[in-house]
């Protein structure tokens, strides 16, 4: 690995006592790795990683695509459910779109053709087409992984450099640590950690923390 969690506890100790409780809003605190001899213009090489975090880095929100029984377990513990129904609505109504691709989804397997069909060019455009939900399968579960899910990804002119938000400033030092060392480990199966020239962490408005190598 690229750091211990030592190290990692360390700076997220330092990134905190800087910064946190100096803006009159919450803080999200963020991970940035910088690569060397990795060409991410190569499509084997990009990358889109969905990483379950051990502590939500955010206040994220599920949405739910199901008829019947399951909408009605989707109701307890999502934040929105859409019935089959409506799913035509969203398609032909950009703020609706706006209001879903704000939300994690999950969706019956069932329903997987005509979200497709309706929806899957805008989903599919931002990386957000739904998970299928197994049969049988326990919502909640689902859709606190869900909350606790990122998605680690290589866009833009594709530079040797990956960010995501590993949590914000109410989390402890302990916590983001652990945020961070399951973002180095996930990545370390796709990208060997020599291929790692620096990683830093900050806050929204404080400076960044390099982490220290091993």
């Amino acid at each position: 690995m690229y750091s211990s969690r030592a190290s990692v506890i360390k700076a997220m100790q330092a990134c905190l006592s800087e910064s946190k409780g100096k803006r009159k809003f919450r803080q999200s605190v963020d991970l940035a790795i910088n690569f060397q001899e990795v060409d991410f213009k190569k499509p084997e090489s990009r990358l889109s990683l969905d990483i379950l975090l051990p502590h939500a880095a955010k206040a994220a929100k599920v949405a739910v695509f199901a008829d019947g029984s399951v909408a009605t377990e989707a109701g307890k513990v999502a934040d929105l459910v859409i019935p089959s129904t409506a799913i035509p609505d969203y398609a032909s109504d950009k703020q609706k779109q706006r209001v879903l691709l704000d939300h994690a989804l999950l969706a019956e397997p069932k329903l997987m053709a005509q979200i497709g069909k309706l929806l899957g060019q805008v989903l599919g455009a931002r990386g957000k087409l739904p998970r299928p939900i197994p049969p049988n399968a326990q919502l909640g579960p689902m859709v606190d992984q869900a909350k606790r899910t990122i998605t680690l990804k290589t866009k833009g002119k594709y530079l040797p450099t990956v960010n995501c938000i590993i949590g914000n400033e109410e989390l402890s030092a302990e916590e983001l640590a652990d945020n961070v060392m399951a973002v180095l480990e996930a990545l370390n199966k796709k990208i060997a950690d020599t291929n790692m020239r620096s990683v830093f962490v900050k806050t929204t408005m404080g400076k960044a923390f390099k982490l220290e190598a091993r």
